[in-house]
């Protein structure tokens, strides 16, 4: 738990660091054309390292035959995927009336092919928790590709910084991996291990597509009827609501993950430790964004300047919709770890349904009256998430609601009283403006915690002193 908290602190921090100079040197339309082409990125991504990761990752005992078999599917299939992409690159351009997507697409989805290189290395390392050498080789990929994106970005590259700066992360991780990791794939393929793991595996990989299109479907369609620019300030907003809520849960799931399959046949214990992580990530989750929304404003200004504030009523919004990502990523992770990759893919098929019925309903009310119905859809997906957490678990959505919804009272309260505050000092530097709310805050919310959910501290505690479970 600490070594992943600190890759994902750090990792993230850095690049966030990053990001904010880069957003002050170039424009927001184009952020925009990046914004334009995750969606294919995304699908690339799945098609190359969901479903067989989470596969190694459950299977007892995986051996040489399994590893082996598993690289070779990834890199064969990463190569398909990016001539696919490089030849579909015109299309993509046309459809967004932006020529140079093209060579974006076509040196941007090298990365395709350079993390099929490592993906079952970090596989490994995951699956022995071995999250301190994950660190240790995420830092300085991130730094050094930080730095060269920052330097193109000066001298005048525009978004082709953005796009060389992720080209060599992925490079330098992969090399890391590789280094570091000391596995090599023997000259193996065993057509029953890669039956085996296709069996468990397609279903998240179908699951993961789908969720990757329709988790972009928002910038596809904002850049298919707007300018760029829009599509940037969406994404922007998106990014920086996603930073506290998907890297606070992301680590625990990196952790969780292979924990709850260890533990998988024993009811009780598989209960307690999903209610227990899931009330941790939304005590810290919840606050965080609830302030954040709240100082929306002086955040965008301080952090990327006046050009960046039109992205501030579409960040608030989405901070709501960020406190249930944790129960979406928990409940979905529970049919996971019990095999049940059927049934994952079969809330993704309903909660997609549900998705483009809001898309077609909010796109007359423009930009805002999407995000609003992305609102929407999250709280009803909670809802569709949950379901089978209640034959497996006997934990029903009302239960969970049940468990989190003090946290998320004392969330608002602290809330309340930053917006209070915030309206006292509006003349006040951002700088100060910001320290202020989050000081108070923070104090304010920790205080009702340590008087009204003390286990959560002592849960903290637990994991800390590795007595958790």
């Amino acid at each position: 738990m600490f070594w992943t908290f600190g890759q994902q602190i750090a990792t993230q921090a850095l690049g966030f660091f990053v990001s904010v100079i880069l957003a002050r040197l170039l424009l927001p339309a184009e952020f925009g054309l990046i914004g334009m082409i995750t969606v294919f990125v995304g699908i690339g991504y799945s098609l190359i390292n969901t479903g067989f990761s989470q596969s190694l990752i459950r299977t007892q005992n995986p051996d040489q035959e399994d590893y082996s078999t598993v690289f070779y599917f990834n890199l064969s299939g990463s190569v398909l995927i990016y001539w696919v992409l490089f030849f579909s690159a015109p299309l993509v351009a046309v459809f967004f009336s932006q020529p140079i997507l093209v060579p974006i697409i076509r040196v941007y989805c090298l990365t395709f092919i350079i993390s099929a290189f490592s993906e079952v290395q970090l596989t490994k390392l995951t699956k022995e928790m071995n999250f301190k050498l994950q660190m240790v080789i995420a830092i300085p990929s991130i730094v050094i590709s930080g730095l060269l994106g920052i330097l193109l970005a000066y001298r005048g590259y525009g978004v082709w910084s953005l796009v060389w700066m992720q080209v060599c992360q992925s490079f330098l991780t992969a090399v890391q991996l590789w280094v570091r990791t000391k596995w090599m794939p023997s000259f193996i393929f065993k057509s029953e291990k890669f039956k085996s793991h296709f069996k468990f595996g397609y279903k998240l990989t179908l699951s993961s597509l789908i969720e990757t299109v329709f988790s972009n479907i928002y910038a596809i369609i904002i850049g298919k009827f707007f300018l760029p620019a829009q599509v940037g300030f969406y994404t922007r907003a998106d990014s920086l609501q996603q930073l506290p809520a998907n890297n606070i849960s992301t680590a625990l799931n990196k952790v969780s993950y292979p924990l709850f399959a260890s533990i998988q046949n024993d009811g009780a214990r598989l209960k307690t430790g999903f209610m227990q992580i899931m009330q941790m990530v939304v005590s810290i989750v919840a606050p965080v964004l609830i302030i954040m929304g709240v100082l929306a404003q002086p955040l965008f200004r301080f952090l990327f300047t006046e050009k960046w504030l039109p992205c501030v009523p579409y960040f608030q919004i989405l901070c709501l919709t960020g406190i249930l990502y944790p129960l979406h990523s928990y409940n979905l992770n529970i049919l996971n770890v019990k095999g049940r990759s059927d049934l994952f893919f079969r809330l993704e098929i309903i909660k997609k349904i549900g998705v483009v019925i809001m898309i077609l309903t909010t796109i007359r009310f423009g930009i805002i009256g999407l995000v609003w119905g992305q609102l929407i859809s999250s709280i009803l997906g909670f809802f569709v998430n949950s379901y089978y957490s209640k034959m497996f678990l006997d934990y029903s959505a009302w239960q969970q609601i049940r468990d989190i919804f003090p946290l998320i009272i004392c969330a608002l309260i602290a809330g309340i009283f930053v917006w209070g505050l915030d309206f006292l000092l509006k003349g006040a530097h951002d700088g100060l403006r910001l320290l202020a709310g989050m000081v108070a805050g923070a104090t304010i919310y920790i205080l009702q915690i340590s008087l009204f959910k003390s286990e959560i501290f002592k849960q903290y505690k637990l994991i800390l002193t590795n007595n958790y479970l």
